[in-house]
């Protein structure tokens, strides 16, 4: 089966050593220097350094490519955008990039749908995920429901925020399992919007986690959420969509008969 075949059928692609590992390990330090400057304008949460929770010593970065250059080239490079094309049968908008450091002892995510904060319509998000460490179970390595992409948004819950650094969450009905994905620095794991995914912490005693993540939509798309403007064409210029008002319809997973259904409520 080939990348966009898996890709169809269970939301998902691993491509692996799409870049080197030496191409990992400079972008990894590129990041590491960039977090050892001190704050910066895309920071997900405020610096911390001496902090007891992890994840404010080492914030996420947001969007670094609107002020890095390195980081504008990856999110524009033919080797990521043209995988995202196969995946969506025509050529995307470029939204989104973020890193997550992900150190020893950081909680995770609870699953959710990348779509549900893109909103992109008509169509979805796909996102392009790269490891730029070793990844596994013990560091909090991505977990996916194979197949759940075929699934409409679901309403979020509560999440339990001592294991997850997000509040909201999506849950499974028997039967619906999420699954690990081992990654090598430069491996690269694409996913369509509505596939659920998250994490568990990274309960090593001293292993960054480290991924550089973007996201993308269909070109054809005529509405965003208003968060993700300025969003760009494959060579670099801008353009702007209608914002998508946030909330609409989303699904639960109910009992028919002993088996799970969605079924469509209130706006999400």
């Amino acid at each position: 089966m080939n990348h966009k075949e898996h890709f169809d059928r269970h939301g998902f692609a691993l491509v692996q050593g799409l870049y080197s590992a030496d191409e990992a390990a400079s972008l990894r330090d590129h990041y590491m220097n960039i977090r050892e400057r001190g704050a910066f304008s895309g920071d997900m949460g405020e610096l911390g350094p001496a902090s007891s929770d992890p994840l404010l010593r080492y914030p996420r970065m947001i969007n670094m490519h609107r002020s890095d250059e390195s980081s504008l080239e990856w999110l524009l490079s033919d080797r990521i955008t043209s995988h995202v094309a196969r995946f969506l049968d025509e050529e995307p908008f470029a939204v989104q990039t973020m890193l997550y450091f992900k150190p020893a002892g950081a909680r995770g995510q609870a699953l959710h749908q990348d779509q549900y904060y893109l909103r992109a319509a008509p169509g979805t998000c796909v996102a392009a995920w790269m490891a730029l460490d070793e990844i596994d179970e013990a560091n909090g390595c991505l977990q996916v429901v194979s197949g759940s992409h075929r699934l409409p948004l679901l309403c979020v819950e509560q999440a339990d925020t001592t294991q997850s650094f997000t509040d909201a969450s999506v849950s499974l009905p028997d039967g619906l399992a999420a699954e690990p994905v081992v990654m090598s620095p430069g491996d690269v794991l694409f996913f369509h919007g509505q596939l659920i995914h998250g994490s568990y912490p990274n309960v090593t005693p001293d292993r960054f986690r480290r991924a550089l993540i973007a996201h993308y939509i269909n070109g054809s798309a005529e509405k965003i959420a208003d968060y993700y403007f300025p969003l760009l064409r494959m060579d670099g210029s801008e353009v702007r969509l209608v914002d998508n008002a946030p909330g609409g319809p989303c699904g639960r997973f109910v009992d028919r008969d002993g088996h799970p259904i969605v079924e469509m409520t209130h706006a999400a």
